[in-house]
């Protein structure tokens, strides 16, 4: 459950995640590289569908979030290409909201901005089977990372959703495993082909 619904935050979370959200795009904005367009809209194109194809897990349900793999190849471009795809599934398809859309981005922004600037550079210099790791270790941090972000907004909106939130978080143990997989064979693909693709945030 990487969207969050309208109504079940607090006012000071929703705040909080729209301020987060609104200075990560102005940055990204500023920063943003023409050349990197294409890619953005096809890896927004990739998320917006993973994120509709959801498997149950126990009382919640998971679904590929692919930060990792948009972070590594975006750099900050994967916030607006995040943002984009997050508007078109509320408006289309009702996940998450229009309220929560700032909270949410940022769940699954940050995560894929860290792992731009702390795996980023270690793939570009990785070749064979370490690329393989390295970008498994990228699609499973992107994923831990916005499980506990997920978490954190649940627990901090109130009390009475720190078991839910335990819960969730749980819930996304096995798909950082799915991601690990994807995330490494599609960067690990990547680097043999094209590796100017993976970018370092500036």
């Amino acid at each position: 459950m990487a969207h969050i619904p309208d109504g079940v935050l607090s006012t000071p979370v929703l705040i909080t995640g729209a301020v987060v959200t609104t200075g990560l795009l102005a940055m990204a904005i500023r920063r943003l590289d023409f050349d990197r367009i294409p890619q953005a809209a096809v890896l927004s194109a990739a998320f917006f569908i993973a994120s509709l194809l959801s498997v149950p897990v126990g009382p919640s349900s998971v679904h590929l979030i692919l930060n990792g793999l948009m972070g590594v190849i975006l750099g900050w471009a994967a916030v607006p290409a995040i943002f984009v795809a997050l508007i078109m599934q509320a408006v289309f398809f009702g996940y998450g909201g229009l309220l929560v859309l700032g909270v949410n981005t940022m769940n699954i922004a940050l995560p894929a901005l860290l792992c731009a600037a702390l795996l980023g550079p270690t793939l570009r210099r990785s070749d064979g089977r370490f690329s393989l790791i390295w970008g498994a270790v990228s699609g499973a941090v992107g994923v831990l990372l916005t499980g506990t972000l997920v978490s954190l907004c649940l627990g901090l909106s109130s009390a009475d959703f720190l078991p839910a939130a335990k819960v969730v978080l749980a819930t996304y143990a096995p798909l950082m495993i799915a991601e690990a997989a994807v995330t490494g064979f599609t960067l690990g693909f990547i680097l043999k082909v094209a590796p100017e693709l993976i970018t370092i945030p500036k």
